[in-house]
């Protein structure tokens, strides 16, 4: 009597495998537009970065480009969105991931909703008037930072749960600074501390995504199955 047969072990998991590539994209997001803002500012005429938020960049001729980025962006962010719901399934997981979602969202409704024009950019607009677009295009920015913000609060907790305080810890810092540096900007809109504030959110928020990214891609279990090591993963 021949043994029992049993089916090929599996030795590559596809699944792990997906959700490590998806939150790569997290790393990648905000050196991707930060990098493209700043080649396009150095570019436009009349554009001065150090009195001009990058979102001015979607006005004139050549606006397509910034927001072109501005949803390449969001892309990118919401397949991260997508890894972090994969890679922590509890409840802190689903607020990081929704939330994070919600700012893959503000970026796309920000490249969907221009803002308004400012005195001198773009080359001879007068600026102060408000429009639909302007407004909704600041909202877009006040849901989303705000809602970064929390996420990383929430990562923080989450890596305080799992005995990580060094993360937790950065993770706090970093969703504060995102938080109050957007809300400090908009308040002093148009003068070079407000545009330095909206630069410190902007940073801040992508260098957390960044950070919090690899470290989850570490959380998921290695693709080779024969590569993983022992004990089970903080995925909670």
């Amino acid at each position: 009597m021949s043994p029992t047969s049993v089916g090929p072990v599996q030795e590559f998991d596809t699944s792990a495998a997906i959700t490590r590539s998806m939150l790569g994209w997290g790393v990648v997001a905000g050196p991707f537009y930060v990098v493209v803002g700043i080649v396009l500012a150095a570019t436009r005429p009349g554009f001065d970065i150090t009195q001009h938020a990058l979102s001015l960049l979607e006005l004139g001729e050549h606006g397509w480009m910034q927001r072109a980025n501005l949803t390449v962006t969001a892309l990118m962010v919401a397949v991260a969105a997508a890894g972090i719901l994969r890679t922590v399934r509890g409840g802190r997981g689903l607020a990081m991931g929704s939330l994070v979602g919600v700012y893959a969202a503000s970026l796309f409704a920000a490249a969907v909703f221009v803002p308004d024009a400012v005195e001198g950019f773009p080359p001879g607009e007068a600026g102060g008037q408000a429009t639909t677009s302007g407004i909704l295009h600041l909202a877009a920015g006040a849901l989303g930072f705000m809602a970064l913000g929390v996420a990383a609060i929430a990562y923080s907790r989450w890596a305080r749960s799992i005995g990580d305080r060094p993360r937790s810890l950065v993770g706090l810092l970093l969703g504060l600074d995102v938080i109050v540096g957007f809300m400090a900007g908009a308040a002093l809109a148009q003068s070079v501390i407000g545009v330095a504030l909206i630069w410190l959110a902007v940073l801040a928020g992508f260098a957390w995504l960044a950070l919090a990214s690899a470290h989850l891609y570490t959380v998921v279990p290695h693709p080779a199955i024969s590569q993983r090591g022992e004990g089970a993963n903080p995925t909670r």
